[in-house]
């Protein structure tokens, strides 16, 4: 099969920027100090009012096509990862962009795996280019608007989300200019069992859902996603090591979920190194993006000068259903 190469990143982060400072000035229980040792936290950036999935993707999108030097007529395909789409259920949010984007040859539609979301849809584009019928650029696009799905006054969980989109553009190597490069293997999991510990009430299942005092606010057990959240990153980074043959000396970095500072830290004290080796972390600065935090994160690297062709990165991640998994990519 041919490779599917990552060409192209982009990203957006809103305007606003909310402190940890300002959070404590409406919820006294809080404190700069306490949020950033509970979460490794200090701010997050907040979409404005008329800010939406699409309009963020739409940012970040655009930056990765052109890096990328594909026109928005060229792409074969779009898919939007978003636990926050723009209508529910329908037009899908990746319909919404193609028409933004002018996307006409496009085809799209919306996969959310949760947090996990960017992670399911690297594996699910690269095989479409199992198909040799099938040759076009692939745009794939994470953007969250969790602002909008927590609730505010709830200090144990507001703290944690902030808005953001990352997207990149995946192309099939068919001339082999990048030998090595490309999207090599990716582990996708599930624990539905457990999937009551992150919740959005809301939906169809009943209508006393759509009534539910706490319809369409995430609920989260906090000790129980901690727990699953630090043993899946840890069997993650395992498996992908040993199906590849990799040692982690061979391993650029390792791009987590950037959910909270803590869980990144216990994941690395279990495989036996500290974050600064390993990890890039930015969850510092943009809090949990969702599924947009490791698109976001490949972005900053990419642009910053931290990749070179034939670097080995791994991608792992943990989200609701509850979800985790993780890639191996050549760069």
């Amino acid at each position: 099969m041919v490779r599917a190469v990552i060409a192209g990143t982009g990203s957006y982060l809103p305007e606003r920027v909310v402190t940890n400072d300002e959070l404590s000035e409406r919820m006294p229980q809080t404190s700069d100090e306490w949020i950033y040792s509970h979460t490794g936290i200090h701010s997050r950036h907040i979409a404005a009012p008329n800010e939406s999935a699409s309009d963020m993707g739409l940012v970040a999108a655009k930056q990765a096509l052109e890096q990328a030097g594909v026109e928005p007529d060229e792409l074969g395909l779009i898919i939007v990862s978003t636990a926050t789409p723009d209508y529910a259920p329908t037009p899908l949010t990746a319909c919404v962009l193609q028409d933004k984007l002018g996307a006409t040859n496009a085809s799209a539609f919306d996969m959310s795996a949760a947090c996990c979301g960017f992670i399911y849809n690297l594996e699910i584009a690269k095989n479409f280019y199992s198909n040799p019928h099938f040759t076009k650029p692939i745009l794939l696009v994470a953007s969250e608007v969790m602002s909008r799905k927590v609730d505010w006054n709830d200090y144990k969980t507001c703290i944690l989300f902030g808005d953001g989109a990352g997207a990149v553009v995946i192309k099939p190597d068919v001339e082999e200019k990048f030998p090595g490069s490309g999207i090599v293997d990716s582990v996708m999991m599930a624990d539905g069992k457990s999937g009551k510990h992150l919740l959005l009430e809301g939906g169809c299942r009943s209508e006393d859902s759509l009534r539910h005092p706490l319809a369409h606010i995430l609920q989260m057990g906090g000790q129980q996603v901690y727990a699953f959240a630090v043993k899946a990153l840890v069997e993650v980074v395992r498996s992908l090591l040993e199906r590849n043959n990799l040692t982690m000396d061979e391993l650029k970095r390792i791009v987590p979920h950037q959910a909270n500072y803590r869980i990144i830290n216990s994941a690395g004290s279990r495989l036996g190194f500290t974050n600064d080796d390993k990890f890039y972390i930015n969850v510092e600065r943009v809090a949990n993006t969702a599924s947009a935090s490791i698109p976001i994160a490949l972005d900053e690297m990419n642009r910053g000068g931290m990749l070179q062709r034939g670097d080995k990165l791994l991608l792992a991640g943990f989200g609701a259903g509850l979800t985790y998994g993780g890639n191996y990519l050549v760069w």
